[in-house]
């Protein structure tokens, strides 16, 4: 009788570690779904300040292997940034535009059952009790936008955004290009430091 106490201090324990533990998944999974991983490089010798004007780069863009839909789309969408941005477009540019897509189908397999409030989630089946498998696939993407001085020909800063792609068709899809373009090109330009 006297370790009874003790041991149910202890599970209260576990279970408050367990529940923060699910909480942290919740809150990842809301992150992890939505979110783009953006990363960058560039040419830091480069005073990005000089450049003024932009125009797209047919050649590269007709390389890109996606729809004509999906290319107009992200086309628009960095024109949008980069006139936010200040830039001109122009047709004889100080920088020509070029994109590069590529995709690949992920799968995910969990344990744990649905139950309630987390239809969304699945968690390990300790903290459920039961074992049920859950398949799910989704489409990952990965944008490049490439940046090329138009005189010397050179790379000058690529950017490149990678993520769930979500919906396949639509406004939505539409939404998650321009949050693509908009999360890559907020990098752009560099602050570069002298």
């Amino acid at each position: 009788m006297v370790f009874e106490p003790f041991k149910r201090n202890h599970l209260n324990v576990n279970h408050m570690k367990i529940s923060k533990l699910v909480l942290l998944f919740i809150v990842l999974g809301f992150t992890s779904c939505g979110s783009v991983r953006v990363a960058t490089d560039y040419d830091s010798k480069t005073d990005f300040k000089t450049y003024k004007t932009f125009a797209f780069f047919k050649k590269g863009i007709d390389k890109a292997r996606i729809s004509d839909l999906d290319k107009r789309r992200v086309l628009r969408a960095i024109e949008t940034q980069l006139l936010a941005k200040g830039y001109k477009k122009s047709s004889s540019p100080d920088i020509l535009v070029s994109i590069f897509a590529k995709s690949r189908e992920k799968v995910n397999v969990a344990i744990g059952e649905r139950n309630g409030f987390f239809n969304n989630f699945w968690f390990p089946n300790y903290y459920f009790g039961r074992d049920r498998v859950r398949i799910s696939q989704h489409t990952e993407g990965t944008l490049f936008i490439d940046l090329i001085d138009t005189t010397s020909k050179e790379l000058l800063w690529q950017g490149i955004g990678s993520g769930v792609l979500g919906a396949k068709t639509g406004p939505k899809k539409e939404e998650r290009i321009q949050r693509f373009v908009q999360e890559i090109l907020d990098e752009f330009p560099p602050e570069v430091k002298k």
